[in-house]
């Protein structure tokens, strides 16, 4: 039964007319109605497509990535559950990106070389930080890995098409049955979790929090307003007066950075 109110407000016609296509297809799964609903959540996939295409090789087409969402958008209409109390942008967005992701994966879109060379910056990041007490500075970490000033822009530039998936690697154990945990497990999950799993997810988060705020400033205000602001790198570039790729290059040392600290939590729980 269609509410004539939500949240205290008056429910527009639109909303009206999207809560009864809602209905109709939950009632008779009728395919005219899951169009509709797809046409109406099509901005969602371009949205996040277009965010995620950040920092992603030319060829890598945003219209693939458009495609690989729009079969996260059918599966979280086909499994979306109004009763749940969580708004459908919410839930489709976490299945639209791993749409995307799934399909990146199979493409199998990142060289070899470039994951190893993300792998080592992040822990050469996450030594430097464990023997400092403090964030490595740029310097720091070109020294270590013994690489000139080019050498190592050069890098963070290879790396920064790996970020993406960066954080949708396993970092512990702790799921059920002993498996991996990844931070992707740490956003939605349809089912009633294991209190293991629970347990272990709050000291990620926690790990992460702390992490995110030892950043040094700049970067630090990269993955706020990425991520929690959802700008764009040239919006972030406008507000800290620096070149988009400068970003770009801000944001890959800061995951890196987070990645080194997040494989040192798998140690800690295991002790």
């Amino acid at each position: 039964m269609v509410q004539p109110r939500k949240g205290g407000r008056v429910v527009s016609a639109g909303e009206k007319q999207l809560q009864m296509c809602w209905l109709h297809y939950k009632e008779t799964g009728e395919i005219g109605a899951r169009e509709q609903l797809v046409l109406e959540y099509l901005h969602l996939v371009k949205y996040i497509a277009g965010r995620m295409a950040i920092g992603l090789p030319a060829t890598i087409e945003y219209d693939d990535l458009v495609s690989y969402g729009i079969f996260g958008l059918f599966d979280a209409i086909e499994k979306y559950d109004n009763s749940r109390g969580v708004k459908f942008e919410s839930y489709a967005s976490t299945r639209i990106r791993g749409a995307i992701l799934d399909g990146l994966r199979a493409a199998d879109w990142v060289p070899r070389s470039v994951r190893q060379k993300a792998r080592q910056l992040a822990r050469t990041m996450s030594q430097l930080e464990a023997k400092l007490g403090r964030p490595a500075t740029d310097e720091e970490v070109r020294r270590a890995m013994g690489v000139n000033t080019d050498e190592y822009v050069q890098l963070l530039q290879d790396v920064a098409v790996a970020t993406l998936l960066s954080l949708d690697e396993p970092w512990s154990m702790g799921g059920p049955d002993g498996e991996k945990l990844c931070l992707a497990d740490m956003v939605a999950d349809d089912n009633r979790e294991d209190p293991a799993f629970i347990v272990t997810r709050e000291a990620v988060l926690g790990v992460l929090a702390d992490a995110v705020e030892e950043l040094p400033e700049r970067e630090r205000l990269v993955i706020t307003l990425y991520y929690f602001e959802e700008l764009t790198l040239k919006e972030i570039g406008k507000i800290l007066d620096v070149s988009e790729s400068r970003v770009s290059q801000l944001h890959t040392k800061a995951l890196s950075r987070l990645r080194g600290k997040l494989a040192r939590l798998e140690v800690g729980l295991a002790g």
